[in-house]
């Protein structure tokens, strides 16, 4: 059933060879093979992320993440995770805007039953579906929402943040988690709807690393997968829906609730994954807010005693602008110091704009970033990740190897650049804390 294999090596990483295949189905297959430990990793993506949420039913994708714990046709109930727990291994999945991943990672001799796992429920779920399942996952989400989103503190603000940043009607205007009264809506027809059009072998990336025989692996892929039918009517991928890589003015909200402190949330349009421009944005947030080095913390925390803590990060998103997301929790739980708070983010990311880094600056943010990568990349299973990452989103799972580089290549002006374009008032989302006890509720 194989395809001749689209075969390239390299050795930018650790001299670990990255083999890529494709079967006559067009399931994408990447093989690494690393005998320093007897394990073996399988991460498999499928290009159905939140994004493809039908209109009116957010959270689909993330519902059906949980549906595929629910046995197919020759794995019966919870069977899946005690055969992989069983014989040593640890297992997942999740669901973000752009993919949902499962992922284990099991002693190297169990591969071919991880394998047998896999295709069993990509080419079986159908079969085994019932509304039981649906009413049991619906009940896991909801709790999973209670505990992430609405019985936190400050739970609700990424949903807040993101509905603001990117429209409505956009493909990326709710979390992947979605709303319960949309899950509610959500049929067995509509979800078995769901599997037929994206989980199917021509919309998938597998990626297999570790102590593994990279021709038998492949044998096993054909043997199990190579059966199961393509989606030849695989549709187009949904738009984002946003025409504007730059918000066009500030838009705010207030919240009081029951919070210890009062908080400046924020959220930016940044560059799309991939980019030159991206990769700039990511040293400009490691700088200004990326740990207790960062000028938002020296400035917020030390400096002028406003704050607790203050944190620049980035979600790099493909298919929309990403989303640079700024927190900062007050000293006091009054809204008194919010003002100057947002006053002195003002100033240094004025200033930074005029400036850029410092040469010390950009060094130390790029050794951030590379320590990063080397994390990601120094197990079996986070390589197995960022190798279906590259091949989902971009179409090549070596850029994995090579992505460090683009990072080290960006000079100050770049970052300098997308800092005076990106991060200002006019081009963010805004939402401030207040503790509900300070109005004596």
């Amino acid at each position: 059933m194989l395809r001749q294999a689209a075969v390239r090596s390299a050795s930018t990483f650790g001299g670990f060879d990255l083999s890529e295949h494709r079967l006559a189905n067009g399931l994408r297959v990447v093989l690494s093979e690393d005998h320093n430990v007897p394990v073996a990793a399988v991460n498999v993506w499928y290009d159905a992320g939140s994004r493809h949420d039908p209109p009116g039913r957010s959270g689909l994708a993330h519902l059906f993440c949980m549906l595929m714990f629910q046995g197919s046709a020759q794995v019966v109930g919870n069977d899946h995770f005690n055969l992989v727990q069983r014989c040593g291994g640890s297992l997942n999945g999740s669901t973000s805007f752009e993919r949902a991943n499962y992922f284990q990672t099991v002693p190297a001799h169990h591969l071919e039953l991880v394998l047998w796992l896999e295709a069993d429920r990509m080419g079986s779920l159908l079969t085994a579906m019932s509304n039981g399942d649906m009413e049991t996952c619906g009940d896991i989400v909801k709790n999973e929402r209670r505990q992430r989103y609405d019985a936190v503190q400050y739970g609700n603000v990424f949903e807040r943040l993101v509905a603001m940043v990117y429209p409505d009607g956009s493909s990326y205007h709710h979390v992947p988690i979605g709303s319960n009264s949309d899950r509610d809506k959500v049929t067995l027809k509509e979800a078995q709807e769901f599997f037929r059009t994206y989980y199917t072998p021509n919309n998938t990336v597998m990626a297999v690393v570790g102590d593994i025989d990279p021709e038998r692996t492949l044998a096993w892929v054909d043997k199990y997968f190579g059966s199961i039918p393509a989606n030849y009517a695989l549709p187009a991928l949904p738009a984002s829906g946003i025409t504007e890589e730059i918000m066009m003015g500030e838009r705010r909200e207030h919240v009081v609730a029951d919070v210890s402190q009062s908080a400046f949330m924020a959220a930016f349009r940044l560059p799309r994954d991939g980019s030159r421009e991206c990769d700039a944005a990511d040293l400009a947030l490691t700088i200004l807010g990326g740990g207790e080095s960062s000028r938002f913390y020296n400035r917020l925390v030390r400096q002028d005693g406003l704050a607790v803590a203050a944190g620049f990060g980035l979600l790099r998103l493909a298919g929309a602008p990403s989303l640079g997301w700024l927190d900062v929790k007050s000293i006091d739980s009054t809204t008194e110091k919010l003002g100057a708070i947002e006053n002195a983010i003002d100033e240094e990311m004025d200033r930074f704009a005029i400036e850029g880094p410092s040469p010390d600056e950009l060094e130390r943010a790029q050794a951030t970033l590379e320590r990063e990568w080397l994390d990601r990349l120094g197990t079996v299973a986070g390589r197995a990740d960022e190798f279906c990452r590259y091949a989902v989103l971009f179409g090549d799972a070596q850029l994995a190897l090579s992505s460090l580089g683009n990072v080290l290549d960006v000079s100050a002006d770049e970052v300098r650049a997308v800092a005076a374009r990106h991060l200002r008032r006019g081009n963010r989302a805004v939402v401030t804390y207040e503790p509900s006890m300070a109005r004596g509720y």
